[in-house]
């Protein structure tokens, strides 16, 4: 493949004193400093008094939303590749009590053999995530990986290697999850939304702001269905049938979409936030001129989004694309580096000639596949280097059909037509699924080790990929045969 790439030179990431900079990359999971701790402990929320009982509403009355052509996910085999201590993935050393050789780096696609030849339907996990979650063809939701803030809704805080029901779901069909840093939503094919982890900023949505929420339990919301959800580091979107978006949790950068960024100093010294605890929904978008001028933009149905560690880029029934939170190094697209506190129209991505079909947002970077099918990058995808201020084409994946991506903090797998092909800087740790001698690349290379396979779903955790192989043939199922085998 080409190697050629011509890049857009990033501006300086100045920030004011009073900003919290980005995690650094080599302690992505690290927790938030003590400012939060800060926040926490003045009890700061946006909504006011906890709610004082639980909801207690019979979701079995709710009827169920229609599948897609197909139902909801295509069954195939479980591959994994990537690191597999979970308690270290993103982290410089190891926290205490944790034991460094649990785990080790896949660094070719390996099939899951706890499973015991059972087909899953849905891989999740999310950029800034240790953990992933799967549902099998017999709709049993399994969560495992890291675990330290109850984050796999299995009722405690300890770690799984082995993939583990979520009991609270049984009985559920669970068609989408999402896992944010230390938090985790599953939708339901009722429309209902349930979340379990770290709730210190209110990630979880469930009214209350208690620290850790190790049961999937139900989001505190009574709006219409829900058909999406997507997470953040430390926030989470819900998006419901009539096209509303919906975020909670920590409102840093202006990541929530409500024109504020939720900071305020208890002293001259301590900074919080005011944080939502339940989803609010964003009722503002807006369109900037080149001399600052902001006209309101009318009729907004969000159709799809996709949330990045800080950032959302969200497209709506009109074929226009917005996106909000964190500004830096151009991931949001608009050509400089401000924060946004509400959803901006991108000019650079305005229907009908410019216009997207989907969006997948990774820790500090956007990728949007127009309706060309061309993928095109904003922001930045590598540690170092320049960065695209602006969207700007993908050359490397001129002419593949893309049919679905995953992206992590700066890798990024993507299935176009029979094949697999990934990219991203050194350090990885076998996510790309490249084998050992060649573990990155910064150019687009086609995963060799996958060759004659098709995949059918991806997503991508902090430090490791999980996909969905199809595997309906004899002759597909032999070559699944021949992959390494991956057992706790």
């Amino acid at each position: 493949m080409s190697t050629k790439r011509k890049n857009t030179a990033a501006g300086k990431k100045g920030r004011g004193k009073t900003r919290k900079v980005e995690y650094d990359d080599e302690d992505i999971s690290s927790e938030h400093d003590s400012e939060v701790e800060d926040a926490v402990d003045a009890g700061s929320n946006a909504d006011g008094e906890d709610t004082a009982d639980d909801d207690l509403t019979d979701v079995s009355a709710f009827p169920e939303l229609p599948p897609p052509e197909g139902g909801w996910g295509k069954s195939g085999t479980l591959l994994m590749c990537g690191l597999t201590n979970w308690d270290m993935a993103g982290r410089k050393a190891p926290p205490k009590s944790v034991k460094v050789n649990i785990g080790r780096n896949l660094w070719t696609p390996h099939t899951f053999e706890n499973l015991n030849g059972t087909r899953v339907r849905l891989v999740a996990s999310g950029p800034a995530a240790s953990h992933s979650i799967i549902v099998t063809e017999d709709n049993r939701c399994l969560a495992f990986g890291r675990n330290d803030k109850g984050q796999l809704g299995v009722g405690d805080t300890k770690r799984r290697d082995d993939p583990t029901e979520v009991e609270a779901l049984k009985g559920e069909t669970v068609i989408a999850a999402f896992c944010g840093r230390s938090h985790t939503l599953f939708l339901t094919s009722r429309g209902i939304v349930y979340a379990c982890g770290d709730n210190k900023l209110g990630q979880c949505g469930i009214g209350k702001a208690d620290i850790c929420v190790t049961k999937a339990t139900k989001v505190k919301y009574s709006g219409p269905p829900i058909v999406k959800i997507g997470c953040g580091a430390d926030f989470s979107m819900i998006l419901d049938i009539k096209g509303g978006l919906h975020s909670f949790g920590c409102p840093e950068y202006g990541a929530l979409g409500h024109n504020t960024d939720g900071k305020y100093f208890i002293t001259n010294t301590r900074m919080a936030f005011h944080f939502e605890k339940a989803p609010k929904k964003i009722v503002m978008y807006i369109e900037r001129s080149k001399d600052g001028h902001i006209t309101p933009v009318d009729c907004v149905e969000i159709t799809d989004f996709s949330c990045g560690y800080y950032h959302t880029v969200a497209i709506d029934s009109k074929s226009r694309s917005f996106s909000w939170g964190f500004g830096g190094v151009g991931r949001l697209g608009h050509n400089e580096q401000r924060d946004e506190l509400v959803p901006r129209l991108i000019k650079y991505l305005e229907p009908p000639n410019r216009s997207i079909r989907s969006v997948y947002c990774g820790s500090t970077y956007s990728i949007a596949i127009n309706v060309h099918g061309t993928a095109l990058m904003f922001g930045q995808s590598k540690r170092t280097g320049e960065a695209n201020m602006y969207p700007k084409p993908i050359q490397d994946l001129s002419g593949w059909e893309i049919r679905c991506v995953g992206v992590s903090q700066t890798s990024v797998v993507v299935a176009a037509d029979d094949s697999v092909i990934a990219w991203g800087g050194s350090p990885t740790f076998g996510e790309l699924g490249f084998g050992e001698l060649r573990k990155s690349s910064t150019t687009p290379m086609e995963v060799k080790a996958l060759e004659g396979l098709y995949v059918t779903a991806i997503t991508c955790g902090l430090s490791h990929t999980l996909m969905i192989c199809r595997d309906e043939s004899e002759e597909e199922k032999a070559k699944i045969k021949k992959l390494e085998v991956y057992s706790v």
